[in-house]
């Protein structure tokens, strides 16, 4: 900020750690800044938001506004992938001063002829620096306001409106405070925003648990993921799997000859993270896999796990990328009471890390050189954050289409740092979020700011290592509830597939993990079985694909109602004519009925409106300002009205 000038500039949001880190948007968003500006004595300011994108040279001036008590506002919105840079600008507009005050001796008739010699001055020096299209105009107007001894044509020269914008945009350089700072908006594409995932082991395909199936059958499998209307097939790692140390069925420490092993124990004889296991094809198999998930609209995201079997080439070739006990050997994976004996820690803080880190990186390269721009990244917050920071940089400045995705199940201070150095997208604690104060409460403060500024919330509802009790006692209806939360509650979502969309409650007894995991051995799953819900989730996709407000985490506004086991809440606004009113039973074993506290925008209790159910096609009228609802989860437990004019 210039030391000379008298206007300051503060309290200017977004802003993420003073600037060190980027806000976020997807093409079309609009970024809405606001600042404290505000200078001694009564004179009139100005501001703009200067913005433009990194590619370019020139910046674009917003003209801000200001709003009482020294708040001021401008917006921008964002179209092209990569970084914007903005910062501000004030000044003291000696134009618009004198102009006001002109204007207030106008009404008492005390102007004098100084006071439009004073005004002709102004003029004649932003002459001095006008662009040659509004010199001449401008030392016109000076004379008109210096020659005419008409008061009432003075004035109107004066009070110009023509005249005040064409002199706003020559201020006196000696009087601007510019901001300290540059501050930045990372865009990315949409899908960094809004989609719906699918986790799916591609082994587990086949026919048969006696081998793994391929990639030509996990290909047939693609079809009934697009039918639902999933956006995003996310596989676990595809790479060889160590045999060192390998865990058998339901994690039991020493595996049969036949079983197959952890996906995440990555590494073998056959190659490391950048092959493919041998059982489910080749690279040009996987290749032709990821073109018929294209063809069906479907994504493939690749889980990024950077940690070793003892088998790894890695192990072999570069023993000093890993942590050693005292005597040499190298320290295996733990989490006090639990080891891992199959996977071996990398050391990103070890002598060699330049050639570590250059190594990682080339494995996101790796994959992206055969079609995949998404990446499910392992326990990201088990490594140094400035590692995350750098490869991601790397990342997208040649590739600006990739999207990251954190799995960190960790403290939210960690969770946050991780979104702030680049992850697009993170999972979260809705899984454990299962009764109405605990979701009001979670989703109110994941809205607050700034942290809504850089964090996106992936709504995972289960994971191959977590089945909540809530689906483990509360049966077909509890698998609909939580899928339609997830779904309506955030912008991203994902599942655990075929468990998840096939109803399965087996758990090994008093822990959240499935019982015959599909992470230690081959499942067989029956895609039709009785009792499935794969109707509700392609019904729940195709809402979220026609309703604008559901392909945004906010606005999302929680309502009053009288009982526990509802929830509700709107989507949407009234000002975008995209507002969604939703209601949900939580109760998965009994109807629940109850009152809604709701009165549209812009409406008074007694004007009558129309409200659509895109579940079930049904219309009612309401008025008032209460509204009764009765949801039965054993049929449909969930209302989502759209809004329409009463006719």
């Amino acid at each position: 900020m210039q030391k000379s000038s008298r206007v300051v500039i503060e309290e200017v949001q977004p802003e993420i750690d003073s600037g060190r880190f980027p806000v976020k948007r997807t093409p079309g968003e609009w970024v809405r800044v606001t600042a404290a500006i505000h200078a001694d004595g009564h004179d009139v300011l100005a501001a703009v938001l200067k913005v433009r994108h990194e590619g370019q040279l020139h910046w674009q001036r917003i003209v801000m506004t200001s709003q009482p008590n020294d708040a001021w506002e401008g917006s921008f919105r964002v179209e092209n992938l990569g970084f914007y840079v903005y910062t501000l600008e004030a000044w003291i507009d000696r134009f618009a001063t004198w102009r006001h005050f002109l204007d207030i001796k106008l009404s008492a008739q005390q102007q004098g002829e100084s006071d439009f010699l004073e005004g002709a001055e102004l003029l004649e020096a932003a002459a001095a620096r006008a662009a040659q299209t509004h010199v001449v105009f401008l030392r016109q107007e000076a004379a008109k306001l210096r020659q005419t001894k008409d008061s009432t044509a003075r004035a109107q020269t004066a009070l110009s409106q023509s005249l005040l914008d064409t002199m706003a945009a020559y201020p006196d350089p000696s009087d601007i405070s510019v901001y300290d700072r540059q501050l930045r908006v990372c865009v990315e594409r949409e899908r960094a925003r809004y989609g719906a995932w699918y986790e799916m082991f591609p082994r587990s395909t086949g026919t048969t648990t006696e081998h793994s199936a391929t990639f030509l059958e996990a290909e047939a499998r693609l079809g009934g993921i697009a039918a639902m209307g999933f956006d995003v097939l996310y596989l676990p790692p595809i790479h060889p799997i160590g045999k060192s140390f390998r865990k058998g069925a339901n994690n039991s420490l020493r595996a049969k000859p036949t079983e197959p092993g952890s996906p995440w124990a990555i590494g073998s004889a056959e190659g490391g993270h950048k092959a493919v296991h041998p059982e489910l094809g080749t690279l040009d198999d996987f290749d032709r896999f990821v073109a018929a998930a294209r063809r069906k609209n479907l994504e493939i995201a690749l889980d990024i796990a950077y940690q070793c079997s003892p088998d790894h080439p890695y192990v072999r070739e570069h023993p000093g990328w890993f942590k050693h006990r005292p005597g040499g050997a190298i320290k295996y994976a733990e989490n006090p009471p639990k080891k891992y004996e199959d996977i071996y820690p990398l050391d990103f803080e070890c002598e060699d890390r330049e050639a570590l880190w250059n190594e990682l990186r080339d494995v996101v390269l790796f994959w992206i050189g055969h079609g995949v721009t998404i990446f499910r990244v392992d326990n990201p917050h088990t490594k140094p954050y400035r590692f995350w920071e750098w490869l991601i940089g790397e990342i997208h400045t040649k590739h600006p289409d990739v999207i990251f995705l954190a799995e960190a199940f960790t403290r939210p201070h960690i969770v946050a740092e991780l979104a702030k150095c680049g992850f697009s997208q993170s999972y979260t604690y809705f899984t454990w979020r299962n009764t109405k104060a605990e979701l009001i409460d979670y989703f109110t403060d994941l809205a607050q700011m700034p942290i809504r500024e850089y964090f996106r919330p992936n709504l995972f509802v289960n994971t191959p290592d977590i089945l909540h009790a809530y689906l483990q006692t509360g049966g077909r209806p509890a698998f609909m509830i939580r899928l339609f939360l997830a779904a309506t509650l955030g912008a991203s979502y994902g599942v655990y597939g075929p468990p998840f969309e096939l109803c399965v409650t087996q758990a090994i007894p008093e822990t959240e993990d499935y019982q015959d995991s599909e992470k230690y051995q081959i499942r067989v799953w029956d895609w039709d079985q009785p009792g499935n819900i794969k109707s509700w989730i392609k019904k729940i996709n195709a809402i979220r694909r026609a309703q604008s407000a559901l392909q945004f985490d906010y606005p999302l506004h929680f309502l009053t109602v009288n009982n526990d086991s509802l929830l509700a809440y709107t989507r949407g606004s009234i000002a975008q004519n995209n507002l969604l009113l939703i209601v949900i039973a939580l109760d998965p074993r009994q109807p629940q009925e109850g009152w809604v506290d709701f009165v549209p925008e812009g409406k008074s209790p007694a004007d009558p409106y129309s409200v659509h159910d895109l579940l079930n096609d049904a219309r009612y009228t309401w008025q008032g300002d209460r509204h009764y609802v009765r949801l039965d989860p054993q049929t449909c437990p969930a209302h989502v009205f759209s809004l329409e004019p009463a006719s």
